[in-house]
């Protein structure tokens, strides 16, 4: 089955890159608080299927990171608790003083927050909890984040991370996530920034890219080699878009997700990334 995310990492690489993240959104901090000493705001875009892109995309997502760490405690294990209302407000009205937004972006914002939210929990315990073996150890709280992490709740994480349940849901997890059949091989671009550097690199006055071809194209390594299971997948597609209704590829179900024989959560399309909702990517024009 393909995986949900973009991307999949083991242990240390999913490590490296929350630690990267979290010294990104502490430098694009700065650069913010620069910007409001001076009364200025960074404008803020988006894709035709209301994606965050660039100029400033990146910026945005890595501030939202650092915000959802200042105002979210790191037990949370529930993004839709009316015990995070506060939070999520202060995060919402943080990004309101430093980017032109629309109010009707408020729900986009939060869904990545808590989207952001699950890799700092992990990174902690994978690099605080446990030693090079995966087995857990005896660890005092951290002082780097001693300022957004209280000793009470530190203390309760770590009580959390060692229950035996949560042990058990996460090894689950982890093995599931392990070995993607179809690996995301773009890191840290998202499909909304790999379709806009596509877009721009062929010099298309398309908006948007068939999904089935944006999924192939975020399967591509530095290399440039495609695998054959993924060029298979993109045939197929290619295939069944040329008999396939498009009534019935609106139905539910895109091309991509019937080809991989896989069903579809409901309020996303496969192969285009966070955001993208099956009204925003099959809306008529």
């Amino acid at each position: 089955m393909a995986s949900n995310q973009d991307d999949t990492h083991d242990a240390s690489g999913s490590r490296n890159n929350v630690e990267n993240e979290i010294k990104r959104g502490l430098t694009v901090m700065k650069s913010i608080i620069r910007a409001r000493d001076k009364g200025e705001k960074f404008e803020v875009h988006w894709s035709a299927e209301d994606q965050l892109i660039e100029p400033n995309g990146s910026m945005l997502a890595s501030y939202i990171g650092f915000l959802v760490r200042q105002h979210i405690p790191i037990t949370c294990n529930n993004w839709r608790s009316p015990e995070l209302k506060v939070g999520k407000e202060k995060i919402w009205s943080e990004i309101q003083r430093s980017f032109h937004i629309d109010e009707s972006r408020q729900k986009y914002c939060i869904q990545l927050a808590g989207k952001r939210l699950r890799g700092f929990p992990s990174f902690l315990s994978n690099k605080f909890l446990k030693d090079e073996e995966g087995k857990f150890v005896e660890a005092e709280r951290p002082m780097k984040y001693a300022e957004i992490i209280s000793a009470e709740e530190w203390d309760n994480f770590v009580a959390k991370r060692r229950n035996e349940k949560f042990h058990e849901v996460s090894d689950k997890n982890r093995k599931r996530a392990s070995k993607p059949a179809y690996p995301y091989k773009k890191g840290r671009t998202g499909y909304a920034r790999l379709q806009q550097r596509i877009l721009a690199e062929e010099k298309s006055d398309t908006t948007s890219l068939p999904e089935h071809v944006l999924w192939k194209a975020a399967r591509v390594g530095k290399d440039v080699a495609v695998v054959e299971a993924v060029q298979n997948v993109y045939d197929e597609c290619e295939t069944l878009s040329q008999t396939l209704p498009s009534t019935e590829v609106q139905d539910c179900r895109s091309l991509l997700s019937r080809v991989l024989n896989v069903p579809e959560y409901s309020g996303r399309v496969r192969g285009k990334g966070f955001g993208v909702t099956p009204s925003s990517f099959y809306k008529k024009p």
